[in-house]
């Protein structure tokens, strides 16, 4: 027999999901033959899988051994665990390194470096992620055991040389609340970036975009193409406000209000003022400059600021924001810019 007690990490998710993820390498028609049989309870009581679980309940399997560890795994410890322990702490501290600006009990807010994939593209990747779960496991909020069931995760993801605000579930329910936040556009989201041309005045953009998923680039237009193939653009808005101008340059805020991908990085490109840095929609001229004469090495666009709603971070009804400093690159470009 094994007992369970389900932490807030895994509550709020259905019980044969947990037990799928438990014993991994058992077929569903067994895990739903030992529920009917009462070999699998929930609180002492017969379950049928699809009840939502809260922390502190009781998991019971009365399994042999054999029959656990078949199922389970035999392994004493898992490898991809044991991997992820020191990962923390090699990663570099201080305003180049992966800082965490927000925790509560279900949500984590990082500040990704450029440079850093936001999630793992392949398995052999190390991500902001990877990261994540190292720093949990090293302060001890994140066991083998519940690894083996719950793996908290990134919410929202920046492009690899795109620096800034990631979100993160600590817990199922930190997971469910900030995605659905996130997709219903609860969360304001704002980001800094340097651009070629001097803007004077705020400025709202309205136009549509289509992906090219083959080249991994988008095409942004004013308006949506009546012929065949139009409907492939999708609507997008983005909103922007100069901070400073510098010598023919400008620091903006741009107020991501639809979310898509390369968004901020086309639709700015698409009305003459492209991100300094930028290989892909950006100037060939003005990149090699800056990267001669102020050592940039990636696109300048940085998820500068998160504001939620009152209630969804903290208990107040008031709107809370988080912020994140600049990276290297971002800093010294302003300094170069102003001399």
């Amino acid at each position: 027999m094994r007992e369970f007690t389900i932490t807030p990490n895994e509550a709020n998710q259905r019980f044969d999901k947990y037990l799928k993820k438990l014993l991994s390498h058992a077929p569903g028609s067994f895990l739903y033959k030992m529920l009917r049989k009462k070999n699998i309870v929930l609180n002492g009581k017969k379950a049928d899988g699809s009840e939502k679980l809260a922390a502190g309940d009781q998991v019971t399997l009365f399994l042999s051994e054999d029959t656990f560890g078949k199922f389970h795994g035999n392994q004493t410890s898992s490898p991809e665990f044991e991997a992820l322990k020191p990962l923390w702490s090699s990663f570099p501290s201080g305003a180049e390194g992966l800082q965490v600006l927000y925790e509560d009990v279900n949500v984590l807010i990082l500040n990704k470096p450029s440079g850093m994939l936001s999630q793992k593209a392949k398995p052999s990747d190390l991500s902001a992620n990877e990261y994540l779960l190292s720093y949990l496991i090293q302060k001890g909020e994140l066991t083998e055991e519940m690894f083996s069931t719950f793996r908290p995760s990134v919410c929202n993801r920046l492009d690899r040389n795109t620096s800034g605000l990631l979100i993160a579930g600590k817990t199922l329910e930190g997971l469910q609340t900030m995605s659905n936040a996130l997709k219903q556009r609860f969360v304001q989201k704002y980001y800094r970036c340097i651009v070629a041309g001097e803007v004077r005045e705020a400025t709202y953009l309205k136009g549509y975009l289509k992906k090219d998923e083959a080249a991994n680039q988008v095409r942004v237009v004013e308006k949506k193409p009546a012929e065949a193939g139009g409907e492939e653009y999708l609507p997008i808005e983005t909103e922007y406000r100069p901070i400073q101008t510098l010598h023919g340059f400008t620091e903006l805020e741009v107020h991501l209000i639809t979310g898509r991908s390369h968004q901020i990085r086309a639709h700015l490109a698409s009305v003459g003022h492209p991100i300094v840095g930028d290989s892909k929609y950006g100037k060939k001229s003005i990149n090699d400059r800056f990267r001669r004469e102020a050592g940039v090495s990636s696109q300048l666009l940085h998820a500068y600021r998160l504001v939620f709603p009152g209630g969804l971070l903290k208990e107040s009804g008031e709107p809370f924001e988080v912020t994140s400093p600049y990276g290297e690159d971002f800093k010294r470009t302003l300094a170069y810019l102003k001399q």
